[in-house]
C-alpha cells in the first residue's frame, strides 16, 4: 500500500514521519477486487490530519476518483467510492452512476459487500461537511463517527455494512488511479539489446566537453526525500562496475538521508578510468518551509561555490564566510545540467510543487542575473572582461531534465516487463502530469528504474539508466555552447 510523507499532528514541526495505510494486505486485495487495474494513493488519514470536515476537504477536494475507508472497533472496514470531485460547492446532490458503498469485513472467504445506489445515479451531497452519501455520513459532527441511514440513496443491512458500530477508530481517503493498458504505439522508442547498452557505455566513456578548461560535465540531482537521487548514482555506478554498489548513502525515511553536498565520480569498471561525468547530490526537498534543501543555497551550488562534503543547514543558508565556501569558482566548478528526480509511484505534494516553482525560477534566471552582472562590470566599473578571465558567464538558464524513478512500482505492466515503459498508458499519463505540473517539457521527462533489491545488473534497466545519462551529457553540451568563453565576445554581447 502506498505511503505518504507528512507531519504527524502531535509531532514537533521539524519531525517528519511516513504515514502508512491501516489496511492489511488481505483488506487491500479485497478492496482492489472491487475495481479493475487501479492504484490507491493515500491522501488523508484522520488520526494524523484530524477528524474535522475542514481537515478532510483540505486534503481531498478536487482529487478525482476517491475511496473512503472507515474503521470501527468491531473490525469492519467500510466506506464509499465516487468518481466525482469534492468541491464544497454547496449545490446539493452530486450524481454519479459509478458511486457505490462497500464493506470488506469478515474472513478471507467472505466476499466484499458492494452496494450500488437505489436509482443508479445517487452520489453524495457536496458541502462544507464531511462526505455525505445519504445512507452513510462520515465525520458526522466533526467527530470520529458515522451516521447510518440505509434507504437514503443506498439500501443495505446495517449489520452487514458496519455491524451497527458507528464509532470510528480511523478514517482514510485514497485517490484511485486506473493503470489502463498498453498504448497502440510507444510514445518514445528504445532498443533493448546488449549492443545498445554497450554503445551507450562507449559514448559516455568517450565523452569530452567541447570547451576549454572543463574535463567533465557536472550534473546536479534535486528532488524530494526518498525520490531516489542517491540510488540513481549507485545504479549508474553499478552499471559500469557490472555488479551492485552502494557508494552513496540511500534509504527510505521521512527525513533526507543526504545531509551533505556530495560530488560523485564514476569509474569505467573496477580500477578503470574516471568517466567525464560528476553527479552532485544534495539534501532532499521536504514539504515544510524550514526543512530539507534551502532554495537559497542553490545559487551557490549552481555557481560552484560549495565544496564537496559541505554540511547543509536548512535553517541557515550558506554565507561567503562559512567553511566550505569557494569564493572563486570557474566553469569547471559550476553546475552544467540540473536533473529533478521524482518518484513516479507517489503523488506530488502541493508544498513540493511550490518549492519546485521557486527552484525552476531561480534556475531559469541564472543567465539573466549574470548578464546583468556583466553589464555592471563593463558599464559601471568601466572594466573590460578581459581583465577578469577567470570568470565564466552563462547567458541562459541551466538546462534541466526530470527523472521519473520507480516506474516498476508505479505500474504493474512495467513491473512485468520494463520494455513496456513507453507503452504503458499510466507511465505516459504520469510523464504528462509531471510535465504540466512542474513546467518541464515532456521531451525532458525520462522514466528510469534504479537498482534497489537486485543482486545483479539487468539489460533493460541498464539501457534506461544509460539513456538518461546520455541525455544529461547532451544537455550539458547545450550549456557549454551557451557560454561566453572569450572576453572579446563578452564585450560584444554587451
Amino acid at each position: 500500500m502506498q505511503e505518504l510523507f507528512c507531519l504527524k499532528a502531535n509531532y514537533s514541526p521539524d519531525l517528519m514521519s511516513v504515514v502508512k495505510s491501516s489496511l492489511s494486505g488481505e483488506q487491500e486485495q479485497k478492496l482492489l477486487s472491487l475495481f479493475g487495474r487501479v492504484r490507491l494513493h493515500l491522501l488523508y488519514k484522520a488520526s494524523v490530519h484530524g477528524f474535522e470536515a475542514d481537515d478532510f476537504h483540505r486534503r481531498c477536494d478536487a482529487q478525482g476518483p476517491t475511496l473512503l475507508a472507515a474503521y470501527n472497533t468491531s473490525g469492519y472496514v467500510f466506506g464509499a467510492y465516487t468518481t466525482k470531485d469534492y468541491e464544497e460547492s454547496g449545490e446539493g446532490l452530486v450524481c454519479d452512476d459509478k458511486a457505490f458503498l462497500y464493506s470488506i469485513s469478515g474472513g478471507k472467504k467472505k466476499a466484499p459487500l458492494r452496494v450500488a445506489s437505489d436509482d443508479g445515479q445517487h452520489g453524495f451531497t457536496d458541502g462544507g461537511h464531511g462526505p455525505d452519501f445519504g445512507a452513510l455520513k462520515f465525520l458526522e459532527a466533526d467527530a470520529a463517527a458515522v451516521a447510518s441511514n440505509p434507504g437514503t440513496g443506498f439500501t443495505f443491512v446495517p449489520k452487514d455494512m458496519h455491524g451497527d458500530d458507528l464509532a470510528l477508530t480511523e478514517f482514510e481517503v485514497y485517490r484511485v488511479e486506473e493503470f489502463g493498458g498498453l498504448l497502440a504505439k510507444p510514445w518514445r522508442t528504445n532498443i533493448w539489446t546488449a549492443e545498445k547498452r554497450q554503445g551507450l557505455m562507449d559514448k559516455i566513456k568517450s565523452y569530452r566537453p567541447d570547451i576549454s578548461g572543463v574535463s567533465s560535465a557536472r550534473v546536479l540531482l534535486v528532488g524530494p526525500v526518498g525520490a531516489g537521487k542517491s540510488s540513481f548514482f549507485n545504479s549508474i555506478n553499478s552499471v559500469f562496475r557490472g555488479n551492485m554498489t552502494s557508494q552513496a548513502i540511500s534509504g527510505v525515511c521521512g527525513k533526507s538521508v543526504t545531509t551533505q553536498f556530495r560530488t560523485f565520480s564514476i569509474k569505467a569498471g573496477k580500477g578503470g578510468k574516471v568517466l567525464p561525468l560528476v553527479l552532485c547530490d544534495t539534501m532532499g526537498l521536504e514539504s515544510l518551509p524550514d526543512a530539507g534543501l534551502d532554495v537559497q543555497d542553490l545559487y551557490n551550488i549552481y555557481k560552484g561555490h560549495i565544496e564537496d562534503r559541505y554540511q547543509f543547514s536548512p535553517c541557515t543558508p550558506l554565507s561567503e564566510d562559512a567553511p566550505g565556501f569557494r569564493k572563486r569558482s570557474t566553469l569547471k566548478d559550476q553546475i552544467h545540467c540540473v536533473v529533478y528526480v521524482f518518484d513516479s509511484s507517489q503523488l506530488l505534494a502541493d508544498e513540493i510543487v511550490e518549492k519546485m516553482a521557486a527552484i525552476r525560477k531561480k534556475t531559469n534566471q541564472m543567465g539573466v542575473l549574470l548578464l546583468l552582472l556583466m553589464r555592471f562590470i563593463v558599464n559601471v566599473l568601466y572594466l573590460s572582461l578581459s581583465l577578469i578571465p577567470y570568470l565564466w558567464f552563462p547567458l541562459t538558464g541551466i538546462p534541466q531534465l526530470l527523472l521519473m524513478t520507480k516506474v516498476d512500482e508505479a505500474c504493474p505492466l512495467v513491473k512485468e516487463s520494463l520494455a513496456d515503459v513507453y507503452l504503458s498508458e499510466y507511465i505516459y499519463k504520469k510523464a504528462q502530469e509531471f510535465s504540466t505540473t512542474l513546467g518541464i517539457p515532456l521531451g525532458c521527462v525520462l522514466p528510469v528504474k534504479n537498482y534497489s533489491q537486485e543482486l545483479d545488473v539487468e539489460l533493460r534497466t541498464d539501457v534506461l539508466l544509460l539513456s538518461a545519462v546520455q541525455q544529461m551529457l547532451h544537455y550539458a553540451d547545450s550549456f557549454f555552447e551557451n557560454q561566453v568563453v572569450d572576453s572579446a565576445e563578452a564585450d560584444m554581447a554587451l
